[in-house]
């Protein structure tokens, strides 16, 4: 029996104060991070839990897309209309569906 697919735990994403964030210029603390090394490293961990939380949230887009679309369902919703409130085209509606539908199957992603 094959061990399933083990996830990386991307790094933590450090809350933001309001006030933190209103100022463009300050951005999870980076900016006063004065070693290039340390400045590297941390940057690094930040962009690669952003890569890991955008392709969980594209999963679970996928997901909500394939429930919504679901045949079965007595308020289903069209392509088109899960499009239009995505924000995307009909096209990437209905392929973001398939893989929604395979990740409800428990098929491996197609890529």
């Amino acid at each position: 029996m094959a061990e399933p697919e083990r996830r990386l735990r991307p790094a933590p994403l450090l809350f933001e104060p309001a006030e933190a964030a209103a100022d463009p210029e300050h951005f999870f603390d980076l900016e006063s991070i004065e070693d290039p090394g340390e400045l590297l490293a941390r940057a690094t961990e930040l962009t690669l839990a952003f890569r890991a939380a955008q392709d969980r949230a594209v999963e679970f887009q996928a997901i909500a897309a394939a429930q919504l679309a679901d045949p079965r369902r007595f308020d289903r919703v069209p392509a088109a209309a899960i499009a239009e409130r995505a924000e995307w085209t009909e096209d990437y509606a209905l392929k973001m569906i398939e893989f929604g539908e395979a990740l409800l199957r428990g098929a491996p992603d197609p890529e």
